[in-house]
């Protein structure tokens, strides 16, 4: 304490002799040499936080790169999600149990009792009356990887949340945001179990191979796109310093644009998991056309029409296409659209690569189509099209507006740094 106040003292006592040297002095390049320490000193003042202050850019830097690891966690789930539905492994586990059943079946009985239960339900009696024991823990295994994986996910972001909140890292706007990302972690699971749980039921009515509902997997699929893309847009908002842009009309209309294609590219990656549901990609095995037709004839066989949409294989199919080639024009018109714009280079190379991955991801598409889908390329295909929407909100990040607040702490640094005795100089920024 005693030392803090001598220190303080012979500061001020130091600044005022200064001041009073200045004002005395006769040398005009003396006094100048004052006013542009003076200057340099409120600039610093200015513009440097505080070191103590929590949180701060390092505090940042720390979060953003934890809700990226997270956004790769999610990245990683809805892949081994798509895996598992395409080796038809999804309900082999009969059972929901948070705790329980995170340990495996050990022992030849308890393997014996959970391959008993499977048996009990529609896709062994009507796809599966034939599997062995060994087959059976295949698709077990495939299934507890999956939800065992969610498990993981769910305490990458709840753990280091609780860290982060006590360490005061979170900002009052982000700690509203990293509630809802941990809600939607538990909403997630929950719409994990009411999607198997719609291929467990018993349907005497129908002879069908027992799947889940296109409808609930939809959602599975889409809450974990708005998870992933969430995540995302918040991890790389924190680390990527934003571009101080001019806000001119080409680039409002090359923001909205962006946003557009985001959008498309989002419904066209939810319409596959339409596809996925209703195994949509093994009707018609041909491109362009749909078989010997460029509008099949059994587009609108269900009554009512909109039933078509949701339900008939074909329709499904036939719009995933549409959306894709719409969602490939949209793409290279946005790319053509800022080559005549001067834009930094991080944004030019976020443009660029997002238009060499639209490309890539229609070629997989085919390809998966006409090899009439097999796991490993349709699993590229699904993973593709996440590779796809992490680019777009890529580009909506580089091109995102200056906050507010950056810009009134720029025109305050401008105020302090013009003074009445040098009104004629040029502005630093």
């Amino acid at each position: 304490m005693l030392l803090s106040s001598l220190r303080t003292t012979i500061f001020c006592g130091c600044r005022s002799a200064s001041k009073g040297f200045t004002h005395s002095s006769r040398s005009p390049q003396l006094r100048q040499w004052f006013v542009k320490r003076g200057r340099s000193t409120m600039t610093a003042e200015a513009v440097t936080p505080s070191a103590t202050s929590v949180p701060n850019a390092a505090t940042n830097r720390i979060v953003g790169r934890w809700l990226l690891g997270c956004s790769g966690l999610v990245v990683g789930a809805i892949v081994l999600g798509g895996v598992t539905r395409l080796t038809e492994s999804g309900l082999s586990m009969v059972d929901w149990h948070l705790v329980r059943e995170m340990k495996p079946p050990q022992s030849q009985t308890e393997w014996e009792a959970e391959f008993s239960k499977y048996q009990q339900f529609p896709e062994f009696k009507i796809m599966n009356h034939e599997m062995t024991l060994p087959e059976f823990k295949f698709i077990f295994y495939m299934e507890w990887g999956h939800r065992m994986w969610g498990r993981l996910v769910g305490l990458a972001y709840i753990v280091p949340t609780i860290y982060f909140w006590r360490k005061g890292y979170f900002t009052r706007s982000i700690k509203g945001k990293v509630l809802g990302l941990c809600g939607f972690v538990f909403f997630q699971g929950l719409l994990g179990w009411y999607m198997v749980k719609s291929g467990l039921e018993e349907k005497p009515e129908s002879y069908d191979i027992p799947r889940v509902s296109q409808y609930r997997l939809s959602a599975h699929l889409g809450s974990a796109l708005l998870l992933y893309c969430a995540s995302l847009w918040m991890g790389l908002t924190l680390l990527l310093p934003t571009h101080k842009l001019a806000e001119t009309r080409r680039l409002m209309q090359l923001r909205r644009f962006a946003k557009g294609t985001a959008g498309l590219v989002f419904v066209t990656a939810l319409s596959g998991a339409f596809v996925a549901g209703l195994d949509a990609g093994l009707v018609y095995n041909s491109f362009p056309k749909m078989g010997e037709r460029w509008i099949p004839d059994d587009l609108l066989a269900f009554s009512p029409t909109l039933k078509n949409v949701f339900e008939n294989p074909t329709t499904v199919q036939f719009d995933h296409r549409i959306m894709g080639i719409s969602s490939l024009a949209a793409i290279t018109g946005l790319y053509l659209f800022s080559r005549r714009m001067l834009l930094p280079r991080r944004a030019k190379v976020a443009l660029s690569l997002l238009a060499a991955m639209a490309y890539g991801q229609v070629a997989l598409g085919i390809s998966t189509l006409l090899l009439y889908v097999p796991t490993s390329l349709a699993a590229t295909h699904q993973t593709g099209s996440v590779a796809l929407l992490s680019l777009a909100i890529w580009v909506l990040a580089e091109l995102r507006k200056c906050p507010s607040k950056c810009l009134l702490l720029h025109g305050r640094i401008q105020s302090l740094l013009v003074t009445p005795q040098d009104s004629n100089s040029q502005q630093l920024f």
